[in-house]
């Protein structure tokens, strides 16, 4: 079996689309296509199917796509293990990032680049759910998620406080300048991220507590997608306030949400059992940056 052509579906499945992962990865739609088409062909069957721009999974394809992401870290950690002989010079180093929290890491992706200019450094968007997922499986060294992690065999460290915010459009924006309760928010429709990101859980169950379940009329995985739907006007959005100083003041409008408040720790994550030099060194980086947070299993 090519393990290039289970890499391909794996990212396909992981970024809902052909298109998606083409950029991802770097190579043209039709290459992915071809090589996930002879996946099919060598497994006896389809994998996805194709509905538009977007994809689902077949029976086969969830049972390949559960042990393609454990088959492929497998190979990483072969990979990372052969390299570590000659030390740093060389190997590969994947980390996941949630969309939106990118900006905290670019300092310590920048120092870790000098410090290790061979190490070949992959880092994939996606939700908290997804590369919770992930690490656990192998497929990712290190992950960022919202602290504390339930799940066993993983090792936290914690980077950075986060808040959330209402985002409104400029034309519908409510009396005031002060926070708004999420009672006040039950009549608006609502942009949420998708279903596989932490932030959109935290948010239905705010709603939940203020006696309301929201109305959901657009979901997307991309905080900016997410900004221009309120700019214009499809409805409201609760995104991390680090989304908001990137987006246009003139256009969207931002209230602090109290009643509950949406504050989560953010935080890198690996596995316990085992940690690549790779990633020891970009943890050591992080401390160094992210100091005096102490680390926690």
């Amino acid at each position: 079996m090519d393990v290039r052509a289970l890499r391909y579906f794996v990212e396909v499945v992981n970024q809902q689309g052909f298109t998606r992962a083409a950029e991802v990865l770097h190579v043209t739609q039709p290459t992915i296509s071809k090589m996930v088409r002879s996946l099919e062909e060598e497994l006896g069957g389809p994998l996805l199917i194709r509905d538009g721009r977007h994809t689902r999974l077949t029976d086969a394809g969830k049972v390949v796509y559960a042990r393609g992401q454990a088959v492929l870290g497998e190979v990483a950690r072969l990979r990372q293990e052969v390299a570590e002989v000659d030390g740093l010079t060389r190997g590969e180093l994947t980390i996941g990032i949630p969309p939106a929290t990118g900006s905290y890491f670019a300092r310590a992706i920048g120092a870790y680049r000098q410090q290790y200019p061979d190490v070949t450094l992959r880092l994939r968007e996606q939700g908290t759910r997804a590369l919770e997922d992930a690490v656990v499986s192998g497929e990712l060294d290190i992950g960022v998620t919202f602290l504390p992690v339930s799940r066993p065999g993983l090792a936290s460290y914690p980077v950075a406080r986060q808040a959330a915010s209402a985002l409104f459009p400029a034309s519908r924006t409510p009396a005031g300048a002060g926070p708004v309760s999420f009672r006040e928010l039950a009549d608006y429709p609502f942009i949420l991220y998708e279903d596989d990101f932490a932030l959109a859980r935290m948010v239905s169950d705010a709603c939940a507590s203020a006696g309301f379940i929201p109305n959901v009329v657009a979901r997307s995985r991309y905080w900016d997608f997410i900004g221009e739907l309120v700019a214009a006007d499809v409805g409201i959005g609760i995104l991390p306030d680090e989304a908001f100083a990137r987006l246009d003041p003139a256009r969207i409008v931002r209230r602090p949400v109290r009643d509950p408040e949406v504050v989560w720790d953010l935080g890198l994550i690996w596995r316990e059992d085992y940690v690549s030099r790779a990633a020891r060194a970009w943890l050591e980086c992080c401390e160094r940056i992210f100091s005096p947070a102490p680390a926690s299993n």
